[in-house]
């Protein structure tokens, strides 16, 4: 039952949401020991191009995983060595626009199984995986949807304002069509 437990807890998940401004990188770190595996799940939900560089490096600052003005991505590692794993959001190819930044961080702590299994703690332990990926595209799903519900209330504002103009000008010509007309039938008198 312990061991059940043990292997249970050091599945850690936490899901942020960030605003990387203009010009600027966005840094967070995570502490590891040989084996921790790690894995770091992005998107990005507003600003510009909805693109931003992200890079994951080990405690001696080597790059284990790089990705160039993407929208979405994954990174997994299994650490080599002991020290601070540092993972960074870089929006400095823009002098304008501010990115919204949605990521997951995945860890699992590496535990010795002595080679002996048993068959509960397995299932415990792809049940562990599974409901991680479920939360993962649950996450991805709720910025994808505020993304399109943006896209859709931005698009009726701009619909509902040309009506609205379309609606002045059709008045407007209206107004000038009657009056020209009526200028017609006036009966000018010469006094």
């Amino acid at each position: 039952m312990w061991l059940a437990i043990l292997l249970v807890l050091p599945v850690l998940v936490s899901g942020h949401m960030i605003e990387v401004p203009a010009s600027k990188k966005e840094c967070f770190f995570e502490d590891l020991h040989v084996n921790d595996k790690m894995t770091v799940t992005y998107q990005v939900g507003g600003g510009g191009h909805l693109d931003i560089d992200f890079w994951l490096a080990d405690p001696d600052g080597i790059a284990l995983g790089k990705h160039i003005k993407q929208s979405t991505g994954t990174v997994s590692i299994t650490a080599k060595k002991d020290g601070r794993y540092e993972y960074c959001f870089s929006n400095q190819m823009s002098t304008v626009v501010d990115k919204m930044v949605s990521f997951n961080v995945h860890g699992v702590i590496y535990v010795d199984d002595e080679d002996i299994v048993s068959p509960i703690e397995r299932e415990i332990r792809a049940l562990s995986h599974g409901l991680a990926a479920v939360k993962d595209e649950q996450e991805y799903i709720v910025v994808r949807e505020r993304t399109h519900r943006n896209t859709a209330e931005s698009t009726n504002d701009r619909v509902k304002w040309w009506s609205i103009l379309q609606a002045v000008v059709l008045f407007s010509v209206v107004a000038w069509q009657v009056y020209y007309l009526k200028s017609f039938f006036e009966v000018k008198r010469a006094f």
